[in-house]
């Protein structure tokens, strides 16, 4: 086994001793784990796993930013309250971010975008899929974090356009 093996490759690094052997084996090179884990150590191979994403927080609430949600999660009709937010996912070689826009009486995504930047670019596609296909109503109160791609000004400037209402919760909550 060397530095270059397929397995090695492939996981980029992060498989250890099990997964190793499982993956040499089915590529023809039968090997027990622990055989693995000793040429492993051998060749001072040691899996290392991909840190955990790292946010930014932000140091003051938005003061100028209104929660008209207020907790009050209970919505009497379709289009009245909307919820957004970002997460992001290992695809491939890389993160991908996945911003949704969620009807909050219906409890479905109605928009939803995805790309490789956790960008403004990204929400506002999102919001703009939800606005579209929703059929453009008026009144709508949008509700989301504080986090910089919903407090920029080119996002606030899109709500306004669409005549949509913003709504920000307190720091760390989602929906509080």
């Amino acid at each position: 086994m060397q530095r270059n093996t397929p397995g090695v490759e492939q996981s980029r690094g992060s498989a250890g001793a099990r997964t190793l052997a499982e993956m040499l084996t089915q590529n023809g090179v039968p090997m027990s784990r622990y055989r693995a884990g000793r040429l492993m150590k051998y060749l001072n191979l040691s899996s290392c796993q991909p840190g955990k994403h790292q946010y930014k927080n932000a140091r003051q609430e938005h003061t100028s930013l209104p929660n008209l949600l207020e907790r009050q999660f209970a919505v009497p009709e379709p289009d009245r309250v909307w919820c957004g937010d970002i997460t992001y996912l290992w695809a491939g070689n890389r993160w991908c971010y996945l911003a949704v826009v969620m009807d909050l009486f219906a409890r479905r995504v109605i928009g939803w975008s995805l790309s490789a930047h956790a960008d403004t670019a990204l929400i506002s596609s999102a919001l703009r899929m939800a606005y579209e296909t929703r059929g453009q109503p008026r009144d709508v109160v949008f509700h989301s974090d504080q986090g910089s791609q919903y407090t920029g000004l080119k996002y606030q400037q899109l709500l306004w356009r669409c005549r949509i209402n913003q709504s920000v919760s307190r720091r760390g909550k989602l929906l509080g």
